[in-house]
């Protein structure tokens, strides 16, 4: 005899119909009637007569029935018991930028998982700059951020990809490979707000200046509507990640910006003095 067993009786029990109690169960009925079978035959009794409405539990069934009823109560009170001695798991809140690549972010939150299970992982979306904040006040536990962190903060840097443009469709520079930043020379560009990405901000329009270059700059705060701002502006290209690219504006080709090449980098940011489990998730994206 089975549990399941036990629970495919109470519920024919209850409903009065083999149909029905199928249906609660969500499966077939002949497939139920022979869990019955199976059972009665283990049992040497009939449990259920047939009657116009349905079934009906004999004797021997509705014997059963209470005694079922009390040992699936243990059983489902001896899951809570185990449950309630596994380990507690502690939260964590990690800040994700935009740009960062998410099959990165997927395969890290595997291996946390694998390395650290006492870890409850949760992320939520802010700028580097908005991370760097809510990392002073207590609000996130680690911060995934586009500058190198300042020295009040504990900071490892990741990894980091190029930069790029993402061109019209139709412009001129339409499926280039790579983009010269004097190509960008008067071309309407729309870029990420200082606050988003500060220093990739900054080193683009340093090294635009000593170039003697000037692109037509569109600034504006964008994650995931970087196609309707760049229609807004009718701007040409578009200055982000190849990620970032291939998720917003898959129609526009994405080109490595060189000459120069300007990285974007990723820092894993949290206090000096933390939790022990924060510590350890920071230790498996460091090696990661």
């Amino acid at each position: 005899m089975e549990l399941r067993q036990l629970r495919y009786f109470v519920a024919v029990f209850t409903e009065g119909s083999i149909s029905r109690a199928a249906g609660s169960l969500m499966m077939s009925q002949p497939a139920l009637t022979r869990q019955i079978r199976v059972l009665e035959r283990e049992l040497g009794t009939p449990l259920f007569d047939r009657v116009p409405t349905g079934v009906q539990a004999t004797v021997a069934g509705r014997a059963l029935h209470e005694h079922a009823r009390q040992l699936l109560r243990l059983a489902d009170a001896t899951r809570e018991v185990t449950r309630s001695a596994a380990p507690v798991k502690e939260q964590v809140e990690i800040a994700l930028p935009p740009g960062i690549p998410q099959d990165w972010v997927l395969a890290a939150l595997a291996e946390i998982r694998r390395q650290v299970p006492d870890a409850a992982l949760s992320f939520l979306d802010a700028s580097s700059t908005e991370q760097l904040r809510m990392l002073s006040e207590g609000r996130i536990d680690i911060g995934l951020v586009h500058q190198n962190p300042p020295s009040t903060l504990h900071g490892r840097l990741l990894f980091e990809h190029p930069f790029g443009v993402a061109i019209r469709p139709g412009h001129e520079l339409f499926g280039r490979a790579r983009c010269r930043l004097r190509d960008l020379d008067d071309v309407r560009v729309l870029a990420h707000s200082r606050a988003q990405v500060p220093a990739g901000h900054d080193q683009m329009l340093a090294a635009a200046h000593g170039l003697g270059v000037s692109p037509n700059w569109r600034l504006a705060r964008f994650n995931e509507n970087a196609l309707a701002c760049a229609e807004a502006v009718e701007a040409d290209a578009v200055l982000l990640s190849r990620p970032s690219a291939n998720r917003m504006l898959p129609e526009w080709a994405w080109s490595e910006l060189v000459e120069p090449s300007v990285p974007l980098t990723t820092w894993a940011a949290c206090q000096p003095q933390t939790r022990r489990i924060v510590g350890a998730v920071v230790e498996v994206l460091e090696g990661f």
